[in-house]
């Protein structure tokens, strides 16, 4: 269902709209709030949207640095000891230290902005005005539960990468060949469950069912996310064979239900936007909607958070996307990326080159795929894709109360169509 057809009234009239705080006088005079819808085009007149800036505004909003927000679990005893046996990782080319390197590296692949987002709904948002004054972190516009479920989603999604580093080790591979890859695969499988079990244990002192089911269902979203599709031995993604063209239709996957996997496989848009809601969206959206439940909204608006979250997350990903074929770029790029995805379907017999992966995905030509998709349809399909997504996270923004937080979200939204 289109958002522009939802009857839904994102504004509770039992709701306390909540305005942002500003560091000092000049910084109120600079950040204009907005009173009517956000405008893509002047969220921020004096400057062009920029991912690092809007970034850095919306951190100024919440109180403190995104990349802080885990901190207190991640100088941990037991993190600690596992960055000492990370060490002997150095120079064996394992995934988890490129996963560490992301994790830190200060740009708009930062994946530590996913908290950010949740506690920018929840200040944006409000909450019920009958909450003690006890739950409540008056400095910061949110509540302490807030807080604690960005943290577990930043948690949830770090767990996620460190498992997604395990390499399929090969029996026919002698063991001196294999020890460091074992050693990291250790260490990756213990980092990953440590950092769920906290996951677990936080969402447990909140002491509220109903999210704690909400939040299960986003990590076997995470887990399923893994087996959709033809893999490769080491368990690299390859799109499924594309079929004739079959009109796309919107996935039904607002609730707790498993998302039904065969009918969007073949079909360009819906098979990339089940992985990517599996993998990615679901956790976002489902975070934005546990935070409404926490800030005592009724379903209806929790549900509008769910659909914030997750077309923000795919408009994101497709964004990502499309960057290593941007011009000059010889980035990586993977085969059930938007921009292939597209191209095959509109050129189902370069089927070929793709099955050639399918005892490791090194075997494929990848600058042959790069020639064709920039030559093809596939990115400008991918744009496309990324402005609807950007559109419908925007449609479901501007039905917020004008705040600080409101327009920090809109700038981000509007960098991540822009870039």
């Amino acid at each position: 269902m289109h958002l522009s057809k939802l009857p839904l009234q994102f504004i509770h009239k039992s709701l306390l709209p909540l305005g942002g705080v500003c560091a000092n006088r000049n910084q109120c005079q600079t950040r204009k709030i907005s009173t009517g819808n956000v405008n893509l085009a002047k969220v921020a007149q004096y400057q062009k949207p920029d991912w690092n800036r809007a970034v850095t505004e919306a951190e100024k909003i919440v109180g403190y640095p995104t990349s802080f927000l885990s901190l207190r679990w991640l100088l941990s005893d037991e993190i600690a000891n596992v960055a000492l046996h990370l060490r002997k990782l150095v120079g064996s080319n394992h995934p988890l230290l490129k996963t560490g390197k992301s994790l830190l590296y200060n740009g708009k692949n930062n994946m530590q902005a996913w908290g950010l987002i949740v506690l920018l709904v929840s200040k944006a948002a409000g909450h019920a005005p009958d909450l003690p004054d006890l739950e409540q972190d008056k400095a910061a516009g949110v509540l302490h539960s807030q807080r604690a479920l960005a943290e577990v989603t930043e948690m949830i999604r770090t767990s996620h990468l460190a498992h997604k580093g395990l390499v399929n080790l090969q029996g026919d591979e002698t063991k001196e060949d294999t020890s460091d890859m074992m050693f990291g695969n250790k260490i990756a499988l213990l980092m990953g469950d440590y950092l769920l079990g906290n996951c677990c244990a936080e969402l447990g002192v909140l002491r509220n069912q109903e999210l704690v089911s909400l939040m299960s269902s986003a990590v076997r979203d995470l887990a399923e996310a893994e087996f959709v599709g033809p893999r490769d031995k080491q368990n690299n993604p390859l799109p499924a064979r594309p079929l004739p063209y079959i009109e796309y239709k919107p996935l039904n996957d607002v609730g707790l239900e498993p998302l039904l996997v065969s009918e969007a496989l073949g079909n360009a848009q819906a098979e990339w936007t089940l992985r990517h809601v599996l993998s990615a969206g679901s956790l976002l959206g489902k975070s934005c909607q546990g935070t409404l439940k926490l800030a005592g909204h009724s379903y209806e608006v929790q549900e509008q958070g769910y659909l914030f979250g997750k077309h923000l997350a795919l408009a994101w990903q497709a964004c990502l996307d499309r960057e290593p074929f941007a011009p000059g770029s010889t980035e990586p790029f993977s085969l059930v990326c938007a921009p292939v995805m597209f191209h095959l379907q509109h050129d189902p017999s370069f089927y070929e080159e793709i099955e050639k992966g399918e005892i490791d995905v090194h075997d494929v030509d990848y600058d042959k795929i790069r020639k064709e998709v920039l030559n093809g349809p596939g990115l400008d399909l991918t744009q496309k894709l990324q402005r609807e997504h950007s559109q419908a996270a925007l449609d479901v923004l501007n039905q917020l109360p004008p705040s600080d937080a409101r327009t920090a979200l809109g700038n981000i939204i509007a960098a991540i169509r822009d870039i």
